[in-house]
């Protein structure tokens, strides 16, 4: 979902920045708050990062001008929240930018608003949601990782469209036929980030719950249920 450096033209590149600044200055804010109050979160803030470098690394082609690949940042933003997941997308993509030849500067804005927020943000509203629901966690955790995934990359085509209308059928044609050829890809890809995230979620749960719980991301009762059913 990278779009490559020069790709998008003005004025689209810019609004994506200005869009994007409100919710990282205030992830940063957050970001400084958790470290403060909750400092044994850093190896786990460590391993959110590095899950959305790693998955988000693994591109394949796909729509011209962008690509596809798993995004990770589901996992972030259930444990640390949509802006603070929005902050560790940022330094992910900016690496990527500069080192790895994957996405851009100019497109910075509009990559991290996909990959960073808007994904993010559906991650944890499902997650939410599902969880007062009573839904069972792993579910919850697989189906808010996997719907991030793909609304990313929703949201992705929609940059596309509104940069590059199709001349017959305008935004809607384009967003369709970006939408289509992306989901090619994307589908089986959110169904697999889904069911690893997952996973990753029940080792933390077994090996370090207390931090879930002191962020209140999962109740002590939660715990035991989910930790009691594994023997």
């Amino acid at each position: 979902m990278h779009i490559m450096e020069g790709f998008l033209p003005g004025p689209w590149w810019q609004i994506w920045f200005i869009i994007s600044a409100p919710f990282i200055i205030y992830g940063l804010y957050q970001l400084k708050k958790l470290v403060e109050e909750h400092r044994e979160t850093l190896p786990l803030l460590a391993v959110a990062w590095a899950f959305v470098f790693v998955l988000s690394s693994l591109k394949m082609p796909s729509v011209t001008g962008s690509c596809s690949h798993p995004t990770g940042t589901g996992l972030g933003a259930i444990i640390f929240g949509p802006c603070i997941a929005a902050v560790l997308g940022l330094i992910v993509l900016i690496y990527q930018a500069l080192f790895l030849a994957h996405g851009g500067i100019t497109t910075l804005g509009a990559n991290v608003f996909s990959m960073g927020i808007a994904g993010p943000i559906v991650a944890w509203i499902v997650y939410k949601g599902l969880t007062k629901a009573g839904v069972n966690t792993y579910v919850t955790v697989f189906l808010a990782a996997a719907l991030a995934d793909l609304f990313t990359y929703v949201v992705t085509s929609i940059q596309l469209a509104l940069a590059f209308p199709a001349e017959t059928g305008g935004f809607v044609a384009s967003l369709l036929a970006f939408g289509s050829v992306f989901a090619v890809t994307q589908v089986p890809l959110a169904i697999i980030e889904g069911a690893v995230i997952a996973l990753v979620f029940k080792y933390i749960i077994h090996l370090k719950p207390e931090i879930l719980t002191r962020l209140h991301i999962v109740s002590e009762s939660t715990v035991r249920k989910l930790q009691e059913s594994a023997l």
